[in-house]
């Protein structure tokens, strides 16, 4: 037995999928849902937190995004490039 889901989606988005009649969107949705589902019912079943692989996530972009004082990328991409001429 199947139920009905409903969800808000952006007006230009609609409008973009229209133009893609020949697109199964129910389909599309169903399977982009199912492999969420099999992929966060794996992690739970593997003992890993979501919460916790988020928070983790988060906390790593946030240290990638900060660079040390003083260390310049261009300085240390030239300092690279000249050391192997």
């Amino acid at each position: 037995m199947s139920v009905v889901v409903s969800f808000r989606i952006d007006r230009r988005l609609k409008e973009r999928m229209e133009r893609l009649r020949h697109i199964n969107w129910s389909e599309v949705v169903r399977r982009a849902i199912e492999e969420v589902v099999e992929r966060e019912e794996a992690l739970q079943s593997r003992g890993k937190d979501p919460a916790r692989i988020r928070r983790a996530a988060l906390r790593t972009e946030q240290l990638s995004r900060r660079s040390p004082t003083g260390w310049s990328s261009v300085e240390e991409i030239r300092r690279w490039r000249e050391t192997r001429h």
